[in-house]
């Protein structure tokens, strides 16, 4: 999962969501967001007018900890949540009420097994030491290059620890392996202490990133609900003509340079209007949510996260896309 834990982070992300809950009541919506280009994207939105555009009144509700901004739409303190489809599958397996209404992005390439230098390819794992977080990502993404290219991910030793963590050890030379995500794939290479054996960018289609809304607050908000997906149209044409300006706008929000998470935004494939259209259809295609919901079952069934795979016929809600595609 995309989190730090962090004491200090964690306090602040509770004053953060006093600030955001309290302010609820002001808005239409409230939608959670964190650390990740396809989210942070929804600044640019607030920044050039789109909500305002599209009629929709939204209090973005920053999370510095990812996994609080996935508990906190759980708890049903948020209207919608930014979040992957790999960690909604199991509050919608457990019965909650959620729709996926919007894909933001699909990772394709920001998301990474970093390796020591001496390592070139998934034979030289053997033995060797890798840091993941547990159930995450990277570590989905990590056994599933494993077998792809024949590889027992058994044949490794895995150890768990929170994402940033991992890529510290990996710099410092306690691991020899990090499943880790944007900034740290840059700041490793950077520091010449690793290199990806395989990224998100080798697995189109893996690791979809949503909007999860509650299904009581579609019902109360629908035309605002088409809104935010409008504007979330306008967002990625804004960031795929001005991607530096978009990173300007960006940046701040997560304490980094425009030119340096303008290297994020290439790593993240944003998806508008027609890219959703295909990811809500039911497809074989590797954008598609229904593919992508039945590999990561799989997963998550292995590692005994789920019991059983949700029917993304029942949670995927493809009408906000189609009504805001049409215009109606």
């Amino acid at each position: 999962m995309r989190n730090l834990y962090r004491y200090l982070i964690l306090c602040i992300a509770v004053l953060g969501l006093q600030a955001g809950f309290a302010a609820r009541a002001h808005a239409a919506i409230t939608l959670g967001i964190s650390d990740w280009p396809g989210w942070v994207a929804w600044y640019v939105a607030e920044k050039e007018g789109y909500f305002r555009k599209h009629h929709v009144d939204v209090k973005l509700v920053w999370f510095p900890s990812y996994v609080d901004s996935i508990n906190a739409l759980s708890a049903g303190q948020l209207d919608a949540n930014s979040q992957a489809l790999i960690d909604s599958l199991a509050p919608i397996a457990k019965g909650l009420k959620l729709k996926v209404i919007l894909v933001t992005d699909n990772s394709a390439g920001n998301d990474a097994l970093m390796v020591k230098p001496d390592i070139r390819g998934f034979k030289g794992l053997t033995g060797r030491t890798i840091a993941v977080e547990k159930n995450s990502i990277e570590e989905y993404l990590a056994t599933s290059a494993m077998r792809r290219n024949g590889f027992d991910p058994k044949r490794a030793r895995w150890v768990y620890m929170t994402t940033g963590d991992a890529a510290a050890a990996l710099m410092a030379g306690r691991v020899d392996a990090a499943g880790v995500w944007n900034p740290w794939i840059n700041r490793i290479e950077l520091a010449h202490k690793g290199h990806p054996l395989v990224t998100s960018k080798d697995f189109p289609g893996l690791i979809p990133d949503l909007v999860v809304a509650q299904e009581s607050s579609l019902k109360a908000h629908r035309a605002e609900f088409v809104g935010l997906v409008r504007a979330w149209f306008d967002t990625v044409r804004f960031i795929t003509r001005h991607p530096f300006r978009a990173a300007q706008i960006m940046a701040p929000h997560v304490g980094l340079k425009a030119k340096e998470y303008e290297l994020s935004l290439k790593g993240t494939r944003l998806f508008g209007k027609a890219l959703n259209e295909r990811a809500m259809a039911k497809s074989r295609a590797p954008v598609s949510l229904y593919r992508s919901t039945v590999e990561t079952g799989r997963f998550l069934k292995a590692v005994g996260a789920i019991e059983r795979t949700p029917d993304p016929a029942r949670f995927i809600d493809a009408e906000f896309v189609r009504a805001a595609a049409a215009g109606r």
